[in-house]
């Protein structure tokens, strides 16, 4: 029997329960905020989270593999996502006036307003969902925790 047929060790098993819990909570959290969203503001959490990077953007616009990157999306799945949110007025792209090559996202006045309309509503659902995931005790030590990273920042 080689190393790689044994039973995992009980450290390997208990960070992949934890890796498992974690994921449980994220599935939780962007649940709730994405039907929150949906409701009173037709976004998707993808969606609040594009314009949230786009309104906060350090300059006028992003590139588009940035993008991608912050909402940890394929370039594929940045670019349907740009396309939607242009085709609904809340976003424009610009070529880069450097290289004419690079594309840059930009949220329009009309993205900034939803953006600043849906972060109380995505603030009060996180909230809502992290309260909801403290009250479960496999949850409670990573919403402390989330809680605490909160506090340094």
């Amino acid at each position: 029997m080689s190393p790689s047929d044994a039973a995992p060790s009980n450290a390997v098993e208990a960070r992949a329960q934890g890796w498992r819990t974690l994921a449980a909570l994220q599935n939780r959290i962007e649940t709730q905020i994405e039907k929150a969203l949906q409701a009173k503001h037709g976004l998707s959490v993808n969606e609040f989270c594009a314009l949230h990077h786009l309104t906060g953007a350090e300059g006028p616009h992003t590139r588009m593999q940035q993008l991608a990157d912050m909402l940890v999306l394929s370039q594929s799945a940045t670019t349907r996502l740009v396309t939607r949110l242009e085709e609904r007025g809340l976003i424009t792209r610009v070529l880069s006036a450097e290289d004419r090559r690079g594309i840059y996202a930009q949220a329009t006045e009309l993205g900034r307003k939803l953006h600043d309309e849906a972060a109380p509503t995505h603030n009060s659902a996180l909230d809502a969902a992290l309260s909801e995931a403290a009250d479960l005790p496999e949850l409670t030590p990573l919403v402390h925790a989330l809680e605490s990273l909160s506090i340094k920042v």
